[in-house]
């Protein structure tokens, strides 16, 4: 009956050394209001100077999504009175923003993919922080005048499925072009969602709401999903004029509703002006030549995968999500294994191994690591059950070296055919009731052959010889 209308908004600090408009550090971890100065603080006659790499990363992110990249744009004054505002206006770019009009491709569950229009990215000044400790609320201002690119989607997307898959594919081209750490628990990947509702072959957008401050896409998904139950019952039960207004809602974790926050403020509640203390900001001929040129972002990659590592399209997916497990996984490829074996130790075995904190940076079985436990099975020193418990003892154990792991733990297997030979000899002599049986048409009684050969070897035979030996002896 209904249809979902979803736009998003990203604010996505960059990983500038410096604020931008003042050499202050960005690094905010420190002792609250230490990394300020005169221009942060908004003080009297303090005057902001652009961070020029600020305009590089733009540059970067505007490549990455085939957008416009406007060479000269402007910045502007948002006015609202926060305590964590000092100056009471934020500097950004309403008018003419530094990149536009670019798009992104998701990948949606049945197979397909789906372009995203993105209207814009602009430059803009981060705000500090409100703490409060109990009855009394503190400002920390360490945050206040790091460099943020606000990211805005046109409203392309129709579940909270589709907005999730946006957004997972914008975070990695962020982590990939290095141009800011992404994090969403400590607030440099924060995301609005834009929700509205309409009746299926309407084209009208109706009252939309904001719900802000999510940092997880699990609870983006289960935000949307929510308040579109919400906005479809007030339609429903004729109440919608009522209920649905434009405001700035919470996503509340426990109750698992959202709540009302403000009444949502229009442009003109702003007063939006030019900056004036600021000239226009220009990318030059130069820089963006030399900033258009960016790392091999995750569709090429996947592309890439497919071929020359003969992938399936799923892993190769699963592997590009992440810049930290594609660089491992081609540091594993470097050893020399097959793309199949290699994807699936990664994405399957070590990763059901990493349990807590332990993940793909800061695992104790490196890529070398991991490519030679699959090099062994390879070469049949091992058998696939060995290299799990190989597997195992070096991630107990921090680490380790492969082929002494395997000697500590008995697991080389056995390959020397004399040897294989005579194991089958005495488990055929033992058994000379099921060998009739067998030979009577009973076929399905090989593989009880071949796990007592396996039993009386504890696991050390190659199974491709005694299957070999046993079929011969067999007849």
């Amino acid at each position: 009956m209904f249809e979902v209308v979803i736009g998003l908004e990203v604010h996505v600090q960059l990983n500038t050394k410096t604020k931008l408009f003042c050499s202050c550090p960005t690094s905010f971890n420190h002792k609250q209001n230490t990394n300020t100065c005169p221009t942060c603080l908004a003080l009297p006659g303090a005057l902001p100077v652009l961070n020029k790499e600020v305009l590089h990363k733009s540059v970067m992110f505007g490549t990455a999504i085939d957008a416009t990249i406007n060479q000269v744009s402007y910045f502007d004054r948002k006015s609202y009175f926060y305590p964590d505002s000092p100056s009471a206006y934020q500097i950004t770019q309403l008018y003419t923003p530094v990149v536009e009009h670019g798009e992104l491709e998701i990948d949606l569950e049945d197979g397909t993919q789906k372009t995203i229009r993105i209207n814009r990215a602009h430059i803009e000044a981060d705000a500090g922080k409100n703490i409060h400790d109990g009855d009394i609320s503190k400002v920390d201002l360490n945050r206040a005048g790091t460099p943020l690119l606000e990211i805005v989607s046109e409203p392309d997307m129709r579940n909270a499925d589709e907005a999730v898959a946006y957004l997972k594919k914008l975070h990695s081209i962020i982590r990939y072009l290095d141009i800011g750490d992404a994090n969403m628990q400590e607030g440099s990947f924060r995301v609005d969602v834009n929700v509205s509702i309409r009746p299926k072959g309407d084209e009208k957008l109706y009252t939309r709401v904001e719900i802000k401050n999510i940092n997880s896409f699990k609870f983006i998904q289960k935000a949307i999903e929510v308040e579109v139950i919400r906005q479809s019952e007030a339609w429903e039960d004729g109440v919608y004029d009522d209920e649905i207004v434009q405001e700035t809602r919470l996503f509340d974790q426990v109750k698992q509703e959202t709540r009302s926050m403000r009444g949502k403020e229009e442009a003109a509640d702003y007063r939006y002006f030019p900056e004036p203390d600021l000239l226009k900001a220009v990318v030059t001929d130069e820089m963006l030549e030399k900033y258009s040129k960016i790392p091999e972002l995750p569709d090429a990659k996947k592309e890439r995968f497919v071929e020359e590592f003969g992938l399936s399209l799923y892993n190769a997916s699963v592997i590009t999500s992440s810049v930290e497990m594609a660089q491992f996984f081609e540091d594993m490829m470097a050893e020399g294994i097959s793309g199949k074996n290699g994807a699936t130790w990664l994405t399957v075995e070590l990763q059901a191994r990493m349990k807590g904190d332990v993940n793909i940076t800061n695992t104790p079985v490196d890529a070398k690591t991991l490519a030679t436990v699959v090099k062994r099975i390879e070469d049949k020193t091992i058998s696939g059950k060995a290299a799990k418990e190989v597997l195992d003892f070096l991630m107990e154990n921090d680490g380790g070296d492969v082929d002494a792991t395997i000697e500590k733990l008995g697991l080389k297997q056995v390959t020397d055919m004399g040897a294989i030979e005579a194991m089958c000899d005495e488990i055929i002599s033992a058994n000379p009731e099921k060998v009739e049986q067998y030979k009577g048409g009973k076929e399905k009684l090989f593989g009880f052959f071949v796990g007592q050969v396996m039993k009386a070897s504890k696991g050390s035979a190659n199974p491709q010889a005694v299957n070999e030996v046993l079929k011969a002896k067999l007849g």
